[in-house]
């Protein structure tokens, strides 16, 4: 886990400019709201839309993350006043809340503005709980959302929009489906069976911090899209709360709500939040426990005994996350890993046939898109094989063949990059043997991809390679894609193994 942290590369030093942007824009917004004369309660509540402003709006261009920005209050005012209003009529606050909690999960059918705009919602119904608002507060926490919104996004698009300078990154489009066929249906399903046992439950444990349990179910369905997912994104919330209580003893405790060694803790978890939450789930959700002792420090309510009740709110919420995708209308890990890595090895034919196609003089060929749509595929692939890498999974022959997928289809993805960079250059030669490498790399992938034995009588074998031969750096990279491609067979259709994708 340290390992993953700390080693985890950073092209661009991309990671690196999020979090401190993110500090910057943070803590821009809350000085604004102090400046403004706002209450603590408000600046927390200014703080918190800053926060989710630029960690959950992740459209694919600059315009468009503008207009979900504007578009976070006009979803964010009317929770905001449903959940003041409700403040004091329990069985209607309850049910409002696992409406919003439904709502936000389905809305992710909308893609990245659905997802950012059901989180804020479901955000802003939590944060009347944790500050207990109430309908005499909203002027103020209207205007101070108002205000942090502007403050955060003066800096995202004016002062430090790095992402000009980017390609637009390619976001993968869900898969498609109807009624109970679409995940997001199902998991917002999901979401509302597992919020209320967590809801119920957590009621039980404390009629104050019950929402901790609710929140911890909420986030354990974000950005999962299978039973395996969540059940896997659960286990590393608890672990990383954990954590986090245990730091926050040494570190957010003895500060007795001090305002300015508290702001620094909260700006280091902060950076923390975004700094990790690419690469470890696990070290965001210490930061986040962290940030949250901290909060309840500045508020005068942290103790021990409330660490330790978060602690257990959390894996009532982890385990009502459990229940809910394992007993109803449950998404198989099965299926998902399946359909994500037959579109990786898709778009990896997509990305050679446009790089092929360039070297032969196109010029409107362009594989620079592709290799981008691949690399969040690959993501995609890596975030659905994580219940069977995991270090706790049972299924050791399983582990050991998804590891291998993930390993040679790494190296799918490099040797497409290599060939793409070789096709950018208009200088490259362009040999006639490129033409025969692509057609054997479309009918591997027709190989891998097509359903039970129907394209197992076109396998084609790699291009054997004259030992000391000179090879063409072009067609090195597409022999080295053709072995690649050909040894994914074994793990993914060994007909003496149960399939890990297929039938």
């Amino acid at each position: 886990m340290l390992k993953r942290m700390f080693v985890a590369p950073d092209p661009g030093r991309t990671r690196l400019r999020f979090a401190s942007r993110a500090v910057l824009g943070i803590a821009l917004a809350v000085a604004v709201c102090g400046l403004a004369g706002h209450s603590l309660v408000a600046a927390i509540t200014g703080g918190l839309a800053a926060l989710l402003a630029l960690f959950t709006v992740t459209d694919s261009t600059v315009r468009a993350q503008a207009a979900t920005t504007a578009l976070l209050p006009v979803v964010g005012f009317p929770v905001l006043a449903l959940a003041a209003g409700l403040h004091d009529v329990p069985v209607a606050r309850d049910v409002a809340f696992l409406a919003v909690m439904g709502a936000g999960v389905y809305a992710r059918r909308w893609g990245p503005r659905g997802h950012s705009l059901g989180v804020f919602a479901f955000m802003m119904f939590f944060a009347t709980q944790f500050l207990h608002t109430v309908p005499a507060q909203l002027p103020e926490l209207y205007a101070a959302v108002l205000l942090s919104l502007c403050a955060s996004s003066a800096v995202r698009f004016a002062a430090w929009c790095y992402e000009r300078r980017l390609p637009p990154p390619v976001i993968p489009a869900a898969p498609a489906g109807t009624g109970l066929a679409r995940t997001t249906t199902r998991q917002a399903i999901q979401a509302v069976t597992g919020g209320a046992f967590a809801l119920a439950v957590g009621q039980v444990l404390s009629d104050e911090r019950w929402y901790w349990a609710v929140g911890a179910t909420w986030w354990v369905f974000v950005n999962t899209a299978s039973s395996g997912e969540t059940l896997v994104r659960g286990f590393r919330r608890v672990l990383g709360t954990v954590i986090g209580i245990a730091l926050g003893l040494v570190v957010a405790v003895p500060l007795h709500g001090a305002p300015v060694p508290s702001a620094i803790i909260v700006a280091i978890s902060v950076f923390g939040i975004f700094y990790t939450a690419a690469v470890s789930y696990t070290w965001m959700m210490l930061a986040v426990t962290v940030m949250a002792g901290v909060l309840y420090g500045l508020l005068g309510v942290l103790n021990p005994a409330l660490l330790a009740l978060r602690v257990a709110e959390t894996g009532v919420g982890a385990l009502g996350a459990a229940l809910a995708v394992l007993l109803v209308l449950p998404v198989t890990t099965h299926a998902t890993t399946n359909a994500w890595i037959q579109r990786a090895l898709r778009c990896v034919h997509t990305c050679t046939a446009e790089a092929a196609a360039r070297l032969a003089g196109s010029e409107t060929a362009d594989p620079a898109p592709r290799v981008a749509e691949l690399e969040q595929l690959l993501g995609k692939v890596r975030l659905s094989l994580a219940p069977l890498v995991h270090p706790l999974s049972p299924l050791r022959a399983r582990k050991e063949r998804a590891r291998q997928v993930l390993l040679l289809l790494d190296d799918c993805a490099r040797q497409v990059r290599g060939l793409a960079s070789i096709a950018a250059d208009p200088e490259a030669s362009h040999d006639d043997r490129l033409a025969a490498a692509c057609w054997r790399v479309e009918v591997a992938v027709e190989a891998l991809t097509a359903p039970a034995q129907g394209a197992r009588g076109r396998e084609v074998r790699p291009a054997a390679v004259p030992q000391g031969a000179v090879v063409e750096p072009a067609l090195a990279h597409l022999h080295g894609l053709e072995k690649a491609l050909a040894e994914l067979a074994d793990p993914l259709h060994s007909p003496t193994r149960t399939p890990l994708i297929g039938a």
